[in-house]
C-alpha cells in the first residue's frame, strides 16, 4: 500500500495540529458530535493532519486516542514532521516527553508533561510507522504541509512503513552532496567562527550562507520533508523559530498551486487573534499576515490551513493566562467548509474559490 492513500467517502472532520493537548482534543471531538468510540450519528469520519505530539502536557494520551480511533476504522491520519522526528529518533525542541536526551532541556519550557513507559513507546513507534503521508479523493487532498505534484508522485511509489528508511536515504544524499561540493567544510568554518549555540534565542548569529544553502538543499532534495514541513528557499537574514536559529525561509507554496482540487494542511501556526509570534518561538515570516484567519488562501483560494496554533498553549500556562484564548484546536468540516473549535465556537470559512 502506498504512502499516498485514499480519503474515506462521505462527510469529514479534519482536525488540525494537536501537539499533546489531550483535553482540547477530547473537547473538540465532543463538540463535533463524536462519542468516546469515535462514532458519529451522521456517519462522519475524522481525519487527523499530523503533529499529534510535542510541547503539550500529554502527548502519550493524544497518540493513544488517535491510534484507537484509526485502528477501529473511525478515523484516518497522516504523519506530520514531529512524528517523523520521533520515528527517526531526532530529538528536537519539545520532544522531551519521549526522548530522555531532551527531558531536562525541555523541563523549564514545557513541563509538566506525561512520559510513556516502554510498552507505550513501542506501541507509538509501531503505530506511527504504519501511517501514510497524504490522503486524496476526487474532491479533496490532505497533507501535513505542502501538496507538491512532483514530490507526491515520488512518494506515491513508496510503500507504507518505508518513511524512516527513505527519509534517511534522502538525508544521506543531501549530506553526500554537501561533502562533494565542499559545502560541509564551509558550514564547519561558519560554525567555528560563531562559538555560540544555535539554540540560544538571545545570541543572534550573523547570516550563515553555507548553512542557509544546506538547509534549503536538505529540504528540497527530500520529498518527504517537503510534504511534511513545506517548501523552503535560502533566506537573507537569520531568524529564531522552533527552538533554533534558521537561515532558510518558508514559502507560501499555495500562491503557486494551480490545481482545481482543494487542499487542507496543518503545520503553519495560523491564529484567530493577533499575537506576538516570538512568544512561541516563531521568528520566521508570517505567511498569514495578509490573510483573514478564516479565509481560504492561495492562487485559486482552495487551500486551507487548519492549524490554529494549539501547540502554543504552553505559553499561556507559563503566563497564568486563560488557556486556549489565543491558541486553539480546530477542525474543518467538509463539505460544509465550516470550522469547529475546541471551545465550542463554530464559524464559517470565507473566500473559497473566490475570484
Amino acid at each position: 500500500m502506498s504512502l499516498i492513500q485514499n480519503l474515506p467517502a462521505g462527510a469529514l472532520d479534519i482536525v488540525g495540529d494537536i501537539h499533546g493537548e489531550y483535553d482540547a482534543l477530547v473537547s473538540l471531538l465532543g463538540h463535533l458530535g463524536y462519542d468516546e468510540n469515535g462514532q458519529h450519528a451522521q456517519g462522519r469520519t475524522l481525519v487527523f493532519v499530523g503533529d499529534f505530539c510535542d510541547r503539550g502536557p500529554d502527548s502519550p494520551a493524544v497518540l493513544a486516542l488517535v491510534q484507537r480511533l484509526v485502528e477501529s476504522g473511525r478515523a484516518v491520519a497522516i504523519l506530520g514532521n514531529h512524528e517523523i522526528n520521533l520515528l527517526r529518533e531526532d530529538a528536537k525542541d519539545g520532544s522531551g516527553w519521549f526522548f530522555d536526551a531532551r527531558t531536562a532541556r525541555d523541563h523549564d519550557k514545557y513541563a509538566p508533561f506525561q512520559r510513556p513507559d516502554a510498552t507505550a513507546r513501542a506501541s507509538i513507534v509501531a503505530f506511527l510507522s504504519s501511517l501514510p503521508i497524504g490522503l486524496e479523493r476526487e474532491d479533496l487532498r490532505v497533507v501535513h504541509a505542502a501538496w507538491q505534484a512532483d514530490q507526491i508522485e515520488m512518494v506515491r511509489t513508496l510503500p507504507l512503513g518505508s518513511v524512516r528508511e527513505r527519509y534517511d536515504q534522502w538525508e544521506q544524499a543531501a549530506k553526500q552532496y554537501a561533502i562533494e561540493t565542499q559545502l560541509e567544510q564551509r558550514m564547519a568554518t561558519e560554525l567555528e567562527r560563531w562559538e555560540h549555540d544555535l539554540e540560544s534565542p538571545h545570541m543572534q548569529p550573523p547570516f550563515m550562507h553555507a548553512i542557509a544553502e544546506n538547509e534549503s538543499n536538505k529540504q528540497m532534495m527530500n520529498p518527504l520533508k517537503v510534504l511534511t514541513s513545506g517548501v523552503e528557499r535560502k533566506g537573507t537574514v537569520p531568524f529564531y523559530s522552533s527552538g533554533k536559529w534558521r537561515f532558510a525561509q518558508r514559502v507560501a507554496w499555495w500562491d503557486e498551486y494551480k490545481d482545481a482540487t482543494p487542499v487542507v494542511v496543518g503545520h503553519y501556526w495560523r491564529r484567530v487573534n493577533t499575537i506576538d509570534r516570538a512568544t512561541v518561538g516563531k521568528g520566521d515570516k508570517d505567511l498569514f499576515e495578509a490573510t483573514h484567519p478564516f479565509a481560504w488562501h492561495g492562487k485559486q483560494h482552495n487551500v486551507f490551513c487548519v492549524d490554529f496554533s494549539a501547540g502554543g498553549r504552553w505559553t499561556e500556562r507559563k503566563a497564568g493566562t486563560t488557556v486556549g484564548h489565543d491558541f486553539k484546536l480546530a477542525a474543518l468540516r467538509w463539505p460544509e467548509k465550516t470550522l469547529q473549535f475546541d471551545d465550542g465556537h463554530t464559524l464559517a470559512t470565507t473566500d473559497f474559490r473566490a475570484r
